[in-house]
């Protein structure tokens, strides 16, 4: 055995932010033929929530998707502070989304002509 020890793992300082994206149409960004756009429910890890959009910008654009619109609502504390009500399945996701470093698309709703804004964009996800 050699002389090393081990140092402890510094905390990771990234969060996970809950994102929705609104997203234009672009040629092969696999949406509905019909549709104008959609809207994106995101889980994004970052270590603000500047970066978090960052990457989930850039990883929307590497999909052949065309973001728009980002509203951001903030980490799971910041939810739960706000009275959101976040099922296991949503906690799941954000965990994985933290423990990936990655940016999870949660759901995708499709908009269609007349549908382009976010419905009541004061209504975070539930």
């Amino acid at each position: 055995m050699s002389g090393e020890t081990k140092k402890p793992k510094k905390p990771s300082r990234q969060q996970v932010y809950t994102l929705l994206v609104q997203v234009g149409r672009r040629e092969g960004d696999g949406l509905p033929e019909k549709a104008t756009g959609a809207g994106l429910l995101c889980y994004a890890s970052g270590v603000d929530e500047a970066e978090a959009v960052r990457e989930t910008v850039a990883v929307l654009k590497q999909a052949d998707l065309n973001p728009l619109d980002v509203t951001g609502y903030g980490t799971l504390d910041d939810r739960i502070a706000q009275n959101h009500e976040i099922d296991p399945d949503e906690r799941e996701l954000m965990q994985r989304a933290l423990e990936e470093n990655a940016v999870i698309v949660a759901q995708m709703t499709p908009f269609y002509h007349g549908e382009e804004s976010m419905e009541d964009e004061d209504e975070a996800p539930n």
